[in-house]
């Protein structure tokens, strides 16, 4: 496994008989010292006390007779949501199953960011055997909300809280937003599309802003204008699309034991089109709009990045009325041009057999 996502602490991680990602005490003092449980100068002493025994015993039973007397609020809330988060993944045993049964509630009751470092951990699982920086990099797209911007017909998605960062602080930090603030000219940050010439560059990667500076060109196809008017289509050797469409058959694969097959398509020519799954919330409506025969107005249609065919490898593990059909997939970005993926749709609603 590549040695880099620390911060989500896959490292700290066992794989149980299934191949899943089970906790261990490491991962839980990790957690202790994230930002939002970490000691400061101004703990108190009850907090101080409590964390020192979960730092020792990450595993010890807690009640709220050990927060109760903490002088800040939100800490006491911090630790109380990082101990429901601990017991839940506990008594289910792994990651993977935790995931799982949180989906399935439709009632999470854990932030987003608790799910998101869940997810990331676990494609650090699902993705243990890779070694290509785009895989990686499309991977990010499971758990880091993404900017999309269209560039001389090229569909660029960056990492949407990096660019926000560099945009209001030049890549200097609190100093750099401070300067800026104060009228303060800084030299734009140059972050890059990742190229075969930087695929190192981004495996070198740590935590901090560098970890997730790099744009993604998720362009399906390129077209080179030649003489005499004619232009060639080719497709981009070096899509996102592409290792999106590997990271989902992957995470299928791994959650769900069945073997799929996904490509991206540029559009949906089927008469028999049964079944469909959105990948995030624009795109579900999207295609449910396309589905039912409404026509998409201009403004709508811009908003689609890709749909994909997903096929399963074999048709027994459909449900028996679509066996052999193909499931169209769709990404889309919102009208601020924001994507965030939602990798748990497809976990809950392809059309699987009871079988599975």
């Amino acid at each position: 496994m590549l040695n880099f996502w620390t911060a989500c602490g896959h490292q700290h991680l066992t794989r149980n008989a299934r191949g899943w990602m089970c906790p261990t005490p490491d991962y839980w003092r990790l957690w202790l010292q994230r930002p939002e449980l970490a000691l400061v100068p101004e703990s108190c002493k009850a907090e101080k006390r409590l964390h020192a025994a979960l730092t020792e015993t990450p595993n010890m039973q807690v009640t709220p007779a050990d927060y109760k007397h903490f002088k800040d609020d939100d800490v006491r809330e911090n630790y109380k949501l990082f101990l429901r988060f601990r017991d839940e993944v506990e008594a289910a045993g792994s990651l993977e199953s935790a995931y799982m049964a949180w989906q399935q509630s439709g009632n999470i009751q854990l932030p987003p960011l608790f799910i998101d470092l869940v997810v990331q951990a676990i494609v650090c699982n699902v993705l243990a055997d890779v070694q290509d920086a785009w895989v990686w990099r499309t991977a990010e797209l499971l758990f880091r909300r993404q900017r999309i911007t269209i560039e001389g017909g090229r569909v660029l998605s960056g990492d949407s809280d990096t660019l926000d960062s560099l945009k209001s602080t030049g890549g200097l930090g609190e100093m750099g937003r401070l300067l800026m603030e104060g009228g303060a000219t800084l030299k734009a940050v140059d972050v890059k599309v990742l190229h075969p010439d930087n695929a190192e560059r981004y495996f070198a990667q740590r935590e901090g802003l560098g970890r997730y500076a790099f744009l993604l060109d998720m362009t399906h196809e390129l077209q080179n204008e030649l003489p005499h008017g004619l232009i060639l289509s080719m497709v981009n050797a070096r899509s996102g699309l592409k290792a999106l469409s590997v990271v989902l058959a992957r995470w299928v694969q791994h959650f769900l034991s069945v073997a799929v097959s996904i490509e991206p398509v540029q559009k949906v020519d089927d008469p028999a089109w049964r079944w469909h799954v959105g990948l995030d919330v624009t795109a579900t409506a999207l295609l449910n709009d396309l589905y039912q025969g409404v026509e998409l107005d201009n403004k709508r249609q811009q908003q689609l990045i890709s749909l994909f065919k997903l096929r399963f490898d074999n048709p027994q593990d459909m449900r028996a009325d679509v066996q052999g059909k193909p499931v169209y997939l769709g990404l889309a970005m919102n009208e601020q041009g924001l994507l965030k993926l939602k990798p748990q749709n497809l976990l809950l609603n392809l059309p699987l057999s009871q079988q599975v």
